[in-house]
């Protein structure tokens, strides 16, 4: 009998602990929503004219710098965290700000160069040349990356000014810069851009009524192979890759600029590479906006 009694007690006990769990899990709270933060991207103009001690002009700069800012709901900024997801956020903005950020310090590097230079040329009976540097930005952002593409225009003296076409490209999610390497799947999107690249080279030059190696450097494939070195930027309308003068062409050619479509690089994008770019996994073509 005490046997049956202790069963019933034993019994009973486990009845009221599973009762207590399931109205615990019943009338536990729910979770809090998910924080909705955004982000915001606008050009900054910087400026600075170093002059020498005489007054002379040493170095003109002019800079359109990205800013960007992590709004909570409603639009306010976000200036102090008070949780992971905000921690996160800031982090974020500020490992992209740091990077423009560095160039607020090229004025008094540039006139240390120039001032150099300025008294090489008085000594030598030659006329002195202030440097001019200046940076001139567009932005294209979407809720999961930052592309940035810049021309970068320097003038140190010679015959004439230097161009340099540049690209930042920033992934929102993991709040770090990226190179297109991580977008592809198969390991053949560097190998599919370069053929499309070429492709589209080889007709430009025909179209200048001139042979490939005539009107590019005669090893315009391979240099065209290592397009990810270069400025790749995106927009709206897909991927661009850039060649500064020089690059791929000489000077008078100017800047070699190509462009290929989302719709191209769908077939070898990794999920990831989808997500960043808003590409659908629809297939060659489609993308969440109905791009192609």
């Amino acid at each position: 009998m005490s046997t049956m009694i202790a069963l019933l007690l034993v019994f009973s006990a486990l009845v009221g602990c599973t009762g207590e769990t399931l109205t615990n899990v019943k009338n536990a709270p729910p979770d809090p929503p998910r924080e909705t933060i955004a982000f915001s991207v606008e050009l900054e103009k910087y400026e600075e004219t170093v002059r020498d001690e005489d007054g002379a002009v040493l170095a003109e700069c002019s800079y359109e710098l990205p800013v960007m800012k992590a709004l909570l709901e409603g639009g306010s900024v976000l200036k102090a965290a008070a949780s992971a997801e905000q921690e996160r956020a800031l982090a974020a903005a500020e490992t992209f700000n740091a990077r423009f950020a560095q160039w607020r310090s090229n004025p008094k590097t540039l006139a240390e160069t120039a001032r150099e230079d300025r008294a090489f040329r008085n000594e030598s009976g030659l006329e002195p040349v202030a440097y001019t540097d200046d940076l001139s930005c567009t932005v294209y952002r979407t809720e999961t990356l930052v592309s940035v593409s810049g021309v970068y225009y320097t003038y140190t003296g010679g015959a004439h000014p230097n161009s340099i076409l540049m690209s930042w490209n920033f992934d929102l999610g993991s709040g770090t810069f990226f190179e297109p390497d991580i977008l592809e799947e198969d390991g053949r999107l560097q190998e599919t851009v370069a053929g499309e690249l070429v492709r589209q080279a080889e007709a430009k030059a025909l179209e200048d009524g001139r042979a490939p190696e005539e009107f590019f450097w005669t090893d315009y494939a391979d240099i065209l192979a290592d397009w990810s070195s270069y400025a790749v930027s995106f927009d709206e309308a897909g991927m661009t890759v850039g060649f500064s003068p020089y690059e791929l062409a000489c000077y008078a050619a100017g800047p070699q600029v190509f462009h290929l479509s989302y719709g191209d690089l769908a077939p070898h994008l990794g999920q990831h590479g989808r997500e960043l770019l808003g590409v659908e996994d629809n297939g060659p073509g489609e993308t969440a906006d109905g791009r192609d």
